[in-house]
């Protein structure tokens, strides 16, 4: 399992990680498509999760998402972690975890490693949390 904290922006990632999920955004269309965004985080780092079509529905704050074969990468300009077409996201359970909420490694900028164009770096943080969900009381 990859901690959150440990998560960087590539074309491909087969990210295996576990986290609680702390806020869901509204649902959007996309085309046919339902959309909505949600911030979850593990003991290390929170970042933006996208969830897609029946995810919009079947996860809500306080369950904790197995993710298997993710991907953290842009969509529409902003990086968020996601199953993609080859992952998997499944409720493993509700409530009972440690978490913080900075870093969010979605808040952070990213730019090509100049020893290795196929990874990236941290260039510098935008936010320490979440500029879409403020941090909790």
């Amino acid at each position: 399992m990859l901690s959150l904290k440990d998560i960087v922006p590539a074309a491909q990632n087969n990210i295996n990680s576990q986290f609680i999920l702390l806020d869901k955004g509204r649902m959007t269309l996309e085309g046919q498509q339902k959309s909505c965004l949600a911030l979850v985080a593990d003991e290390t780092a929170a970042i933006h999760f996208q969830l897609w079509g029946d995810e919009c529905d079947a996860f809500v704050p306080g369950d904790i998402i197995r993710l298997a074969n993710g991907i953290f990468s842009y969509n529409r300009n902003n990086l968020v972690l996601r199953a993609g077409r080859r992952g998997q996201a499944e409720k493993v359970g509700e409530f009972t975890m440690t978490f913080v909420e900075t870093p969010n490694m979605s808040e952070i900028q990213w730019v090509p490693d100049p020893n290795n164009s196929k990874k990236y770096v941290q260039q510098g943080v935008i936010s320490p949390h979440s500029r879409i969900f403020p941090p909790m009381p």
